[in-house]
């Protein structure tokens, strides 16, 4: 089978289609032909090999656990393992690999029971592999530490991009009043998306307009956490779901002692993969939540699908198609 392989750390250009052999299913697991994945910036952090902690999951000075990134596929079932229960070739299923073997710029990919759910119907592989990761990190954001109440004012920081696009859908189902921040290029799709109002993070700093929020969703975490503080209303809680490790290292320290000592609260919330994913499915199923695409690239431009995601200017989520290959 075809796939995209990295023996080294570096830029999109030490990303190579190659042929290697395909994966044979073992006990509890399924093998998938990949219709689809998608690109995270875990994918990112993987290839740069930076920050440099991110070695510690592949290897310190080459990729040697993980030579095949992409952890967010979309696909159909062609052969089961023993012990697979709930699964049957031809079944059409989506999840997240990143605690297994990862693997999914690939024609072909084995993964575990528990790593999948069934596809709706109602919406494409495509759409489907845009979805785990980045759609359970903004339920799980906006969920897990508090109930959201109609008219509360929701801020999500980084609403631009796989997981923002997700969460302003998400607020504003809730009944939420929300505020999406990110580039001069992405205002006008956030609020398309249904923002009641949109900043220019180039032209505003949100932490100090003088406004409050109850909960401030953080996919950057590019401040100080006392700035998110600020930001905050009386009884508000700040949630962060990735960004530059300083900064997660600095809440992890100092955010607990923080929400100690007053009513705001400062928390980071642990990805939890494929948990709630049922939760997903419904909300696509209702019409509330779709996920949004900028644009999707054959498995054979895959170095230059990463290219396009380092820019940063790109809206929602990068896809890996097997469409319009002449392998697929």
């Amino acid at each position: 089978m075809k796939a995209v392989v990295y023996t080294k750390y570096g830029p999109p250009d030490v990303l190579q289609l190659k042929e290697v052999e395909k994966p044979v299913p073992g006990d509890n697991e399924v093998l998938i032909k990949v219709h689809a994945a998608s690109i995270n910036s875990w994918d990112w952090d993987m290839l740069t090999g930076r920050p440099l902690e991110y070695r510690l999951l592949s290897g310190l000075l080459k990729p040697a656990k993980t030579k095949i990134l992409g952890c967010d596929i979309a696909g159909r079932i062609e052969k089961a393992g023993k012990g697979i229960k709930e699964f049957h070739p031809g079944d059409e299923v989506y999840g997240d690999l990143c605690q297994g073997s990862w693997g999914g710029f690939a024609e072909y990919v084995c993964a575990r029971e528990n790593e999948l759910t069934l596809k709706p119907a109602g919406i494409t592989y495509e759409e489907a592999a845009a979805t785990p990761q980045a759609g359970l990190l903004a339920l799980q954001g906006l969920c897990d530490k508090r109930k959201i109440e109609p008219g509360q004012r929701i801020l999500i920081n980084g609403a631009g991009g796989g997981v923002g696009t997700f969460a302003i859908q998400m607020a504003k189902s809730f009944g939420a009043d929300v505020t999406g921040v990110d580039s001069t290029c992405k205002l006008d799709m956030m609020s398309f998306l249904g923002a009641d109002h949109v900043i220019d993070y180039t032209q505003e700093d949100f932490t100090r307009n003088g406004k409050g929020y109850d909960l401030i969703l953080d996919v950057k975490t590019d401040r100080s956490i006392f700035d998110y503080r600020r930001a905050l209303c009386s009884n508000g809680i700040y949630v962060t779901v990735g960004g530059k490790t300083s900064r997660i290292l600095q809440l992890v320290f100092l955010g607990s002692l923080i929400s100690m000592t007053g009513s705001r609260k400062l928390t980071l919330i642990m990805h939890k993969p494929n948990k709630n994913l049922d939760t997903l499915n419904e909300l696509f199923e209702s019409g509330k939540v779709k996920p949004v695409i900028d644009r999707c690239f054959p498995l054979s431009e895959t170095a230059e699908a990463f290219r396009y995601y380092g820019e940063g200017c790109f809206k929602g989520k990068i896809v890996i198609t097997a469409r319009n290959n002449n392998y697929s």
